[in-house]
């Protein structure tokens, strides 16, 4: 078999190992087999693309859309990729961009439904109806009997304010599939909207009797029990609406308002205090409490809050007859005239007043329609409703990843070890944890064992800590033998430098970093060549220093100095030892020159144009100082390169 052939064998099963681990949900992994075949074949699309529905999972939609356009790029006749961009622009309310891309996909597979579907639905978010009802028209002549058709179309006629519309399409989506919830809480919604309580309620009890999960079914049967005066039902339905949105104000307000008219003040009370904590901005939820608190004899919670509400809707009369109640109760006549007295002067205005809406509201969208059809494709399903992601993989890596949360904090040095704490998601990371002048001095067996690049500490056992005390001891007698035999070009110096050397790797393994510190500045004093040893001095001088301010210990600037000053030596040595500017860009944020941190994490990545934690950082710092854009696309970088936590912080600051 020739070269060319068995590349393209291994390219194309990398490839599909990489759609494998697509399609069940690695989609971290996925995007290490696509870097892969990037590298051996960069002109291929569609690992490009692959790689695009990856990120587009991982909610990396900045990262998703370059990977389009580059595989659009290498192959502009690829429908795929114009529609995988294309709802990366819906995703990100770029709705022009994505009529235009599903449009392109569409000259190429004229046909296809799901393509036809996705740009109905941007010409419905552009208040472009019609069309958008051509395209399902269109789809329906064909599936007259698709329930998800007839879904979508009730869904584009609601928000054409066509309810008789909606109320047919809803109907018809019953008929084809009778035991899907969203259907039926679609129909019951447009049923309540008409005020047909009674169908209304059928519907949505049948939405519940199938299984729906959405709190908005529970709330609107609710309302409906409500005006029937079957309060506990009503009660029934808005603590199974809390339960399934926690933090949901309209579940909170509703019960709280159903509390209060129940005499329940107290709970009453909870629930729209919970209500404001998640909705601050809702206006009538503050009058609701102050109503509540003037029945407790709150006097000074209700006048605050009917305070924020004079001070945001000064045009609203009864939270200034209110608020002069609470101050009367309090014993301030005064205050409370003069709040009259403004009531009364804005009541000669009554053209100016804008009332406020403080009734119980109707639940009036329901977050199941955009889950509707399988929007991507069949290697993109996930379930965008599970509250457990976390629990619901055996690894870290596995699933919406971007949904684990993560802390905005830098990825920290890298230093040397024998010791290297990398678990299997630190495999991932394409960082070439490696460099040239450190193998050399490995292969020549002059310590215990090879060193090894990397940025977690292992902690060591008791055991390990006696062991290395141990080897302490003993290279301080082979020390001190073998100064005693040093002799100006003897052989026993290169020894001696060694053993220098091995003893600060011990001494820093068990933390004595002063006593590390003085055993490296004497092997670099007696082999200047050491580079590497200048790199250990200045991390464990950092670390000393780490010590120092934790126990209170006075800190010196020169030593900071001296630290930066052993990672210029080795960057002015070894131009291409990409940890030196690395470290110096960390030790840079920490004292906030951002602007130097990024210019060395820039060189960083110069050096390794896969360093991902380099890219992780600059990413974090790009954003500190208010650049998004720049920052956003490192930590997409740095997500493809292996840092699954990236693609928590890029759904977080996107």
């Amino acid at each position: 078999m020739s070269v060319m052939s068995m590349a393209q064998l291994n390219t194309d099963r990398i490839t599909a190992i990489g759609r494998n681990a697509l399609y069940f949900d690695d989609y971290v992994l996925s995007i290490q087999y696509f870097n892969q075949v990037i590298k051996l074949k960069p002109y291929l699309s569609e690992p490009y693309l692959l790689r695009a529905i990856a990120k587009i999972q991982l909610g990396d939609y900045t990262g998703a859309e370059m990977d389009c356009n580059a595989a659009i790029n290498r192959n502009p006749f690829q429908p795929g990729a114009y529609y995988t961009r294309g709802f990366i622009y819906r995703q990100t309310d770029q709705l022009e961009k994505a009529h235009q891309d599903f449009n392109e996909a569409l000259i190429f597979a004229p046909e296809n439904r799901t393509y036809i579907a996705m740009r109905a639905d941007v010409l419905a978010q552009l208040e472009q109806y019609d069309l958008a009802l051509q395209d399902i028209n269109h789809l329906l002549h064909r599936d007259p009997q698709s329930a998800a058709l007839h879904y979508e179309k009730g869904s584009i006629c609601i928000r054409s304010n066509d309810t008789i519309g909606a109320l047919n399409a809803f109907t018809h989506a019953t008929e084809y599939d009778s035991q899907n919830p969203a259907n039926w809480s679609a129909l019951g919604l447009v049923q309540l909207m008409q005020d047909n309580q009674e169908e209304a309620l059928s519907s949505l009890s049948k939405s519940i009797e199938y299984g729906s999960k959405w709190a908005g079914d529970y709330i609107n049967r609710g309302i409906i029990y409500y005006r029937k005066h079957n309060y506990r039902s009503a009660l029934a339905d808005y603590d199974k609406a809390v339960a399934l949105a926690p933090r949901d104000a309209q579940c909170y307000y509703n019960r709280g308002v159903l509390r209060q008219e129940l005499g329940d003040y107290n709970r009453a009370l909870e629930d729209l205090t919970q209500a404001i904590n998640y909705a601050p901005d809702r206006v009538e939820i503050y009058y609701q409490r102050g109503m509540v608190q003037l029945q407790l004899r709150q006097w000074q919670d209700a006048l605050q809050d009917f305070t924020t509400i004079m001070n945001r809707y000064p045009y609203f009369l009864p939270a200034y007859y209110l608020a002069a109640q609470a101050e009367t109760s309090l014993g301030h006549g005064k205050a409370a005239t003069q709040l009259r007295q403004q009531a009364y002067q804005l009541e000669q205005k009554k053209d100016s007043i804008q009332s406020l809406q403080t009734t119980m509201q109707v639940a009036e969208s329901q977050p199941q329609q955009r889950d509707r059809r399988k929007e991507f494709s069949q290697l993109a399903a996930q379930n965008q409703e599970t509250n457990d992601e976390e629990n619901k993989y055996d690894s870290d890596t596995r699933g919406s990843v971007q949904k684990r949360y993560a802390d905005v904090v830098n990825e920290p040095n890298i230093f040397l070890s024998y010791y290297a704490t990398n678990n299997h998601t630190d495999a991932l990371r394409q960082t070439n944890y490696s460099h040239a002048t450190v193998d050399m001095y490995n292969n020549t067996m002059q310590l215990p064992a090879p060193l090894r690049f990397t940025t977690k500490e292992m902690t060591l056992t008791a055991d390990m800590v006696n062991q290395h005390f141990a080897q302490i001891s003993n290279l301080s007698h082979q020390i001190d033998l073998l100064e005693q035999m040093a002799q100006p070009g003897s052989t026993n110096n290169d020894l001696l430098c060694a053993s220098y050397i091995a003893r600060a790797f011990e001494f820093a393994l068990v933390q004595d970093y002063s006593s590390a510190l003085d055993d490296v500045t004497r092997a670099i004093l007696m082999d200047g060549d050491l580079y590497f040893a200048y790199f250990c001095r200045a991390n464990w001088r950092y670390k000393y220093l780490e010590y120092k301010r934790a126990v209170g210990e006075p800190t010196d600037k020169a030593d900071f100095e001296l630290m930066m000053r052993d990672y210029d030596y080795v960057i002015h040595h070894l131009p291409d030892f990409s940890f030196a500017y690395y470290n110096k860009a960390n030790m840079l944020c920490i004292q906030q020159d951002f602007k130097a941190a990024i210019s060395y994490y820039t060189q960083a990545i110069s050096a390794d144009s896969d360093f991902a934690e380099a890219y992780f950082n600059r990413g974090l710092t790009y954003i500190y100082i208010g650049d998004n854009e720049k920052g956003l696309a490192d930590l997409s970088k740095a997500g493809e390169l292996g840092i699954y936590q990236a693609y928590n912080l890029i759904s977080r600051f996107q």
